[in-house]
């Protein structure tokens, strides 16, 4: 075992390390946009001869640094790599990608303890890493925050583990469930601040989901805009059927037939997660199926004030109260005048 100074212990040790796994967690959370089809990550060094300096470090975009090397390069320069501790929300690799093993560095590093808040599924890790790094001697510790970092990392570990990307279903609607007019004129349901959200959404996928319908309909671009700027990454533009020729959507994927193909198709091609963007029909396709992960409803307090209006889900819904699809809630946020409420499948 490599010596590390005043290694932490009991209940403040415990709570030492929750605390600067969630500051790996948070670094992670800024990463997020754009490091597909790489995980985010996020990572603290803390040196063992002055536990309340640290050096942080976060997943680079493909091709760059991942977030451990990045930390440690940090405490590296200033000397203070040997014997600390490093805290990494995933599982450090062990292979050959765009970049060499993370835990070569690690081990090359001199630090004394690891902490790791989940293992990495990906079938060239799955607990490779840790093995090697105890067996150079280095002390490591999983399932820090586990559970918070889980929830953050959940559409890589879906991909790693099924070949599929974790579905987001977003919809704007009003309080009286309708996504648009009877005449199909929807914009603007919702204010500002929750389209802004939408859009931050959209960054985060790598891949956008619509009915050829849809862009028949509205003429969608499904480009993101982030204070009004279009940012370096854009997510993959996918419709399920054809877009007419001089469609704002294009260039797009046009894939179309069993909804599970499309995923596996979309899964293949590198994307995470796919947000579903409408139209109804295709909502409900994909939610009668089974396939929808994440439920994000942007909720105006507005009133269609009847019948006619455009529903969320267009086809047959369940026949019973006990038959009513029920899912977990995740979070209800207050955007402006709207609400945004995040349902787990």
């Amino acid at each position: 075992m490599r010596p590390s100074s005043e290694p932490p212990t009991g209940e403040e040790g415990r709570a030492r390390d929750r605390r600067h796994m969630a500051r790996a967690i948070e670094l992670a959370a800024a990463a997020r946009p754009v490091t597909a089809p790489n995980p985010w990550v996020g990572a603290v060094v803390v040196p063992a001869g002055d536990p309340g300096r640290t050096f942080e470090g976060m997943t680079s975009p493909p091709g760059g640094d991942h977030a451990e090397v990045v930390a440690l390069r940090r405490a590296e320069e200033a000397g203070m790599a040997g014997g600390a501790t490093l805290y990494t929300t995933l599982e450090p690799c062990s292979h050959h990608g765009r970049t060499p093993p993370c835990v070569d560095a690690v081990i090359g590093s001199g630090v004394a303890r690891v902490v790791v808040g989940i293992i990495d599924p990906d079938h060239q890790v799955r607990g490779q890493g840790v093995t090697r790094l105890r067996e150079a001697g280095i002390e490591v510790e999983t399932g820090v925050c586990e559970d918070a970092v889980a929830e953050q990392l959940a559409p890589y570990l879906k991909h790693r583990r099924t070949g599929r990307p974790w579905v987001v279903l977003k919809m704007a609607l009003t309080l009286d469930g309708r996504t648009a007019a009877p005449d199909g004129s929807s914009r603007w349901i919702t204010g500002e601040a929750a389209r802004a959200d939408a859009h931050r959404l959209r960054a985060c996928s790598d891949a956008v989901l619509v009915g050829a319908g849809t862009v028949r309909a509205d003429d969608p671009a499904l480009t993101v805009r982030l204070d009004g700027e279009p940012p370096d990454r854009q997510p993959m533009r996918v419709v399920l059927g054809s877009a007419p020729a001089g469609a704002r959507v294009h260039p797009a994927l046009e894939l179309s037939g069993d909804l599970g193909g499309v995923l596996d198709e979309l899964g293949s091609r590198g994307a995470l997660q796919v947000l579903v963007e409408g139209g109804a029909t295709v909502a409900h396709d994909l939610h009668a199926a089974g396939l929808v992960d994440r439920y994000v409803l942007y909720l105006a307090p507005a009133l269609s004030g009847g019948d006619d209006g455009r529903p969320v889900f267009a086809g047959p819904g369940a026949a019973t109260i006990e038959g009513f699809w029920r899912g977990r809630l995740v979070s209800v946020e207050r955007l402006g005048e709207d609400l945004r409420v995040e349902v787990a499948a």
